[in-house]
């Protein structure tokens, strides 16, 4: 499942990120910061030609929007989890194209989508946060 492969890739990178206390909006968070990380080292790797390390972090970034896509609860979501998983998949499909081309602009692209993402996320969190304290209450 990508949620765990996402999950496991990041705290594999990032030992110290505290993810077996997170709740799942912190998880979340952590998996928005992962991508951007990645997406920016990628970028780093192209400016560098280094053509393994691009593909390794760029793999990376792809496997983290995948398990966030795999989150998506689109019978509670509705038309916003509707949304999301098109943008994910648009970005995954984005991303594996500026690997092929190594083309920084379509990374930018896409850090810049999910920093607005991630933007919205925080901007969720109190009532994120009392929907998991709820489910996990009784």
């Amino acid at each position: 499942m990508y949620t765990n492969k996402a999950v496991n890739q990041y705290a594999a990178v990032n030992k110290e990120t505290g993810v077996e206390g997170a709740n799942p909006h912190q998880l979340i968070q952590m998996l928005y910061e992962g991508a951007i990380d990645n997406m920016a080292k990628a970028r780093g790797c192209m400016d560098r030609k280094d053509f393994a390390g691009k593909g390794e972090t760029l793999g990376r970034a792809i496997n983290i929007i995948g398990g966030l896509q795999s989150f998506l609860d689109k019978e509670k979501g509705g038309e916003v989890a509707e949304n999301l998983d098109a943008l994910y998949d648009y970005m995954s499909r984005r991303l594996f194209e500026a690997s092929m081309n190594n083309d920084i602009a379509i990374v930018d692209e896409i850090i810049g989508l999910v920093r607005e993402i991630k933007t919205g996320w925080e901007g969720i969190k109190e009532e994120a946060t009392a929907i998991f304290d709820k489910n996990t209450a009784g």
